[in-house]
């Protein structure tokens, strides 16, 4: 089954606003070359271009729960997580989700993934296009994996035995 994924306010602003910006500055910078054929602004240009799309490349666009897998389906490499590794999978209150920090991710442009920690839940893993609807996996090898289901009661339903 597919389990759609979309962007919460945050994010939606975070991505318009990022867009504007880089933007912005790529249009000053292709200014800047034309008057003074310098070659710094063409490095900063692949720069901001570079991390737009490799940020976009490992976004999260759905969730595919099968038989065997939950497949997080990206532009560039899906993640998959065998069933046999799950060992549970709950929905998280705002109350288990207050205090985390990211690590080393992405928080906002086009979604929030990478690393994240609370002292609740400890060190996790994120896939996630918004700060609700939140889904934990756990796997055997004690990995906290993210999760955020637009339909997140019936993604979970799938693991009820």
């Amino acid at each position: 089954m597919i389990y759609k994924t979309s962007l919460d306010k945050l994010a939606k602003g975070v991505t318009i606003g990022i867009t504007i910006v880089f933007a912005f500055v790529i249009i000053v910078l292709c200014s800047i070359i034309k008057e003074t054929g310098i070659v710094i602004p063409i490095c900063i240009i692949i720069l901001l271009l570079l991390i737009y799309f490799i940020v976009s490349a490992y976004r999260p666009i759905n969730y595919v729960v099968s038989a065997d897998n939950i497949i997080i389906h990206r532009p560039v490499l899906d993640v998959k997580i065998s069933r046999d590794t799950i060992k549970s999978v709950e929905l998280l209150d705002r109350e288990k989700m207050y205090g985390v920090i990211r690590t080393f991710g992405v928080g906002g442009l086009f979604g929030y993934y990478g690393q994240f920690y609370n002292s609740k839940i400890g060190s996790m893993t994120w896939y996630a296009t918004r700060q609700n609807n939140t889904v934990l996996v756990r796997t055997i090898d004690n990995k906290n994996i993210v999760l955020t289901p637009d339909e997140p009661e019936k993604f979970v339903a799938n693991f009820v035995t």
